[in-house]
């Protein structure tokens, strides 16, 4: 994964657990704690053993920690200089989803090593989505239920997100629900 995964994982241990915290989940990962270049690929076993890192120091589980990570992705992002870019997906949840492969696929033309995942999104009775996701990554479920959740902050809704459908002999894509919340 490009560097911009890591750091984005060292800014949300940073700003909710401190640089205190950093320092350990870098030692824990066997990691220098020196930084990530931004637009340097590295391998994803990094990615992973920071993970798992954050899981261990923070006393959370990995799936746990990758769902806060993927909400957290969405608005780091956006503070990184990807707003324009997120904004010409779309102005609502719905179509930003729908436009998702798209926004992907001009990112990947610029940065052909970048492996990133697909998306497909139905619109099902009631508003209800139905996104469905590939990967040649493992074990990114639960990120994409946090990152679910983060493009619902922000375009300003509340959503519960289920995975319904995991990836595997029987599935060759995960299956997620995005049900819209009433007030």
């Amino acid at each position: 994964m490009y560097g911009l995964v890591n750091r984005a994982i060292e800014q949300l241990v940073v700003s909710t657990k401190g640089e205190p915290a950093w320092q350990l989940v870098c030692a824990r990962a066997g990691v220098a704690p020196g930084g990530f270049v931004a637009m340097c690929p590295y391998d994803d076993s990094l990615t992973y053993a920071l993970v798992h890192a954050v899981s261990e120091e923070l006393g959370m589980p990995p799936e746990q920690v990758l769902e806060a990570f993927g909400e957290y992705w969405i608005l780091y992002t956006a503070d990184e200089g990807y707003a324009e870019l997120m904004q010409s997906a779309g102005n609502d949840m719905r179509s930003f989803l729908g436009n998702l492969d798209d926004m992907h696929g001009r990112v990947e033309s610029i940065f052909p090593q970048m492996k990133l995942p697909r998306f497909r999104v139905e619109i099902l009775e009631g508003d209800v989505l139905r996104v469905l996701y590939g990967s040649d990554r493992e074990g990114l479920a639960p990120m994409v239920t946090g990152l679910l959740r983060g493009v619902a902050l922000r375009f300003r809704q509340r959503v519960v997100v289920r995975h319904i459908v995991t990836r595997g002999p029987d599935a060759s894509e995960d299956v997620f629900l995005v049900e819209p919340l009433t007030a």
